[in-house]
């Protein structure tokens, strides 16, 4: 079993707020949370803060550190490696991942 990565800030101190989910949303939330190595806590973290970068209403200052505490080793190599990339080689990785997606959802 891997140990849980330490948060960059204290359970005490954070910020909580009480959410309710849906049946059987929390348990593939811990799915989808160990297949990224990580607690529950920090995938919806990691995934609110994606969500609210596409719309722009996160500062890119929070997005682009590489030292976030969330990030796996594996994720903040894929990440350097992205940010290498040109726009447009960038934009074709994405749409070329997202088709994958919907594919693999289609199939399942």
């Amino acid at each position: 079993m891997r140990p849980m990565k330490q948060a960059s800030y204290s359970s005490r101190t954070a910020d909580k707020f009480v959410v309710r989910l849906p049946d059987g949303m929390r348990e593939r939330i811990a799915d989808v949370a160990r297949n990224h190595h990580r607690s529950m806590n920090s995938e919806i973290i990691a995934r609110l803060e994606q969500s609210m970068l596409q719309e722009g209403a996160l500062d890119d200052d929070l997005s682009m550190r590489l030292d976030r505490p969330e990030l796996s080793l594996h994720e903040r190599e894929l990440l350097q490696r992205f940010r290498q990339l040109s726009r447009r080689q960038q934009n074709a990785l994405v749409a070329l991942i997202a088709h994958d997606v919907e594919m693999n959802a289609e199939e399942a």
